[in-house]
């Protein structure tokens, strides 16, 4: 169904309630919302744009002004990351990485991944709080995880950004599950 200029249109995401839980703690401050579950605790601030209260084990997000494009636009952004959240503090994120090449590895030192990505300096990159990262015993199978997911993500978006997967050898960095395009080389006549 497309809005018409001047008509009411509210998210058909944003509508819908989501469920909490057992075991999970949801706090709504005005704008401020804390999850906590058993993986660890989630907070988030958004603007004024919506309204999210807590009913009977459901948490309900509505927009603040319906005539303003910015809460229609806000009102299921807000419930869809409210969601994330409560999933993250129940079962968590993770994505796992691969690196490809010859003596391409990582290895961890205390909260510091050192990536020895074929350059002829060190790459070292910080883990951030909350974040988990695992490497398995040959240094090239990563694991990165935790409860926030958009911090997942961005870590995972972080690790790869140093040695992109190249098209011609495969060399690099990649998720695992995610597409790359290889392409075949030059061919001699």
């Amino acid at each position: 169904m497309l809005c018409v200029v001047g008509e009411l249109c509210m998210s058909r995401i944003g509508k819908l309630p989501i469920k909490i839980p057992a075991g999970v703690k949801v706090l709504v401050n005005g704008a401020s919302v804390v999850v906590e579950g058993s993986l660890g605790k989630n907070e988030k601030t958004f603007d004024d744009s919506v309204f999210i209260k807590v009913v009977n084990d459901e948490v309900l997000v509505s927009p603040a002004d319906a005539d303003r494009d910015h809460s229609l636009v806000m009102h299921g952004t807000v419930r869809s990351i409210i969601a994330s959240m409560v999933i993250g503090v129940t079962s968590g994120y993770k994505k796992d990485l691969e690196i490809t090449g010859v003596g391409f590895k990582a290895t961890m030192k205390g909260k510091v991944i050192d990536l020895d990505l074929g350059f002829s300096h060190e790459i070292l990159y910080e883990i951030p709080a909350g974040i988990k990262v695992n490497i398995d015993q040959s240094g090239t199978k990563l694991s990165v995880s935790g409860v926030d997911k958009q911090l997942v993500g961005q870590v995972t978006a972080n690790i790869k950004s140093y040695y992109p997967v190249e098209p011609y050898k495969g060399k690099g960095v990649h998720v695992i599950g995610e597409f790359v395009r290889r392409k075949e080389g030059k061919k001699t006549a």
